[in-house]
């Protein structure tokens, strides 16, 4: 039995003062006085991760996906999505094989846990694809069936406005698929509808889709005006920290989810300017962890460490129906970090083992 004294973030948000006591799941939470000024966080998920270094997940080898899980939890992420972009359907098909042999081949506590993949696109508007390629397609025929048959499939981005989304988007959701809107131009109402047709998050809000306009608002101020979970990239570079200030005020930390969109420095993608660009200078994904993001979001944000554990963690959990991941509570399992005063990494627990 392991314990943990500190500021413990609470499943609502809130933090107090207390002991975390664990094995391979958490026994008991008591909240009681102490003098440690760590912060005991639920681990993060992190449902955007296109690859890191030189590592790109569209094109790894199950072993090399594996080794980014061990990479993830050493900077303090316990759980994530590996993503493919835009891509032929044929690579995607391969990509999917190798995720899905990944998550077969993974031994249990060894790196972040790999919880399928997250396909941004190949559904997408070709207006908004930013550093995607231009090998978009529509949601409906083959490609759709094929799209519906990846075995690792948890999490689809996909444009609202295209012919056939209608039916793909009840298609993908009564597969237990979750459907993201994003790359995308759609007006307020399709993207009004896509929410009622069952999409239950917006992919990194406010990036690749059609800008917010007082009298054309788009749809940012849908997913903002909506239930479904709004996914930011808290880097400082793809959204201004003003803008997520507004965000969470118009949404709560309950309706925001933290990612990444961590880009691997690859393929002609460079670490400028705070982010990872193409030679042309459009942005192709972060260079942060979701460390990084949970920092920025305390310090230039304003929002509380427990407020930004929810976005982190708790919120991805529900997303995707992980009933014992994501919150510090009895039961739930010891994914979990410490933070120091300075909100940097001081240990990773996964299924209550500490990394050395």
């Amino acid at each position: 039995m392991r314990r943990l004294a500190g500021l413990i973030a609470l499943p609502n948000g809130s933090t107090r003062a207390g002991m975390v006591s664990f094995s391979g799941r958490i026994e008991t939470v008591e909240i009681r006085a102490s003098r440690s000024a760590d912060w005991i966080l639920p681990g993060p998920i992190d449902l955007q991760v296109n690859g890191a270094g030189r590592l790109k997940v569209a094109d790894a080898t199950p072993d090399k996906i594996v080794s980014l899980a061990r990479r993830l939890a050493r900077e303090g992420t316990t759980a994530f999505l590996a993503t493919v972009i835009t891509a032929p359907l044929e690579r995607i098909e391969a990509a999917d094989r190798a995720i899905a042999a990944a998550r077969e081949d993974q031994d249990e506590g060894d790196g972040a846990a790999i919880l399928g993949m997250h396909l941004e696109g190949p559904f997408i508007s070709p207006a908004r694809r930013g550093a995607h390629p231009r090998s978009t397609l529509k949601p409906s025929g083959d490609a759709l069936r094929r799209v519906m048959r990846l075995r690792s499939l948890r999490l689809i981005t996909l444009a609202p406005e295209l012919p056939g989304a209608r039916a793909a988007i009840r298609a993908l959701v009564r597969r237990g698929i979750v459907v993201s809107l994003g790359h995308s131009e759609a007006t307020l109402e399709q993207a009004q509808a896509a929410i009622r047709w069952g999409a239950r998050m917006g992919t990194h809000l406010f990036d690749a889709m059609r800008p917010m306009h007082h009298r054309e608002p788009g749809l940012a101020a849908a997913l903002i005006g909506s239930e479904a979970y709004v996914a930011v990239i808290p880097d400082g570079v793809h959204v201004h920290p003003a803008m997520l200030r507004i965000a969470v005020r118009a949404r709560s930390a309950s309706g925001i989810i933290l990612t990444t969109d961590r880009a691997p420095l690859t393929g002609g993608i460079r670490a400028r300017g705070g982010a990872a660009r193409l030679a042309d200078g459009r942005l192709a994904g972060s260079i942060i962890t979701m460390i990084d993001g949970i920092r920025l979001m305390v310090e230039r944000v304003g929002v509380s460490p427990g407020e930004a554990a929810l976005m982190a963690a708790t919120n991805p959990a529900v997303l995707l129906a992980l009933k014992d991941r994501g919150r510090v509570e009895s039961g739930s399992r010891a994914d979990l970090i410490v933070l120091d005063r300075e909100l940097k990494l001081k240990a990773v627990y996964i299924g209550g083992r500490e990394l050395n």
